[in-house]
């Protein structure tokens, strides 16, 4: 299984929905909340080549996006063999 980081805001909703779709995968995965720890915000920008919006979500040493792009995986059947690596 590969190691899923997500950068997150408390007031964003698609941040909530994107933890939502990994909890119901069973699928742990390590949060930066950004209000919380507004010094990954400079990480988060490089990591995402300049996207500044969240959240910002990465499987392994792949950029996935925000959640709409992790949403379009799963509905294509493309997530889970990213999960697994």
């Amino acid at each position: 299984m590969q190691t899923v980081e997500i950068y997150t805001s408390p007031t964003c909703g698609y941040c909530h929905a994107a933890k939502r779709l990994l909890t119901m995968k069973e699928v742990s995965f390590i949060e930066y909340d950004l209000m919380q720890q507004p010094e990954k915000r400079d990480e988060m920008l490089s990591r995402a080549n300049g996207r500044h919006t969240v959240p910002q979500i990465f499987v392994g040493d792949t950029h996935v996006g925000g959640y709409d792009d992790m949403a379009a995986l799963e509905r294509s059947g493309k997530l889970d063999p990213l999960l697994a690596g």
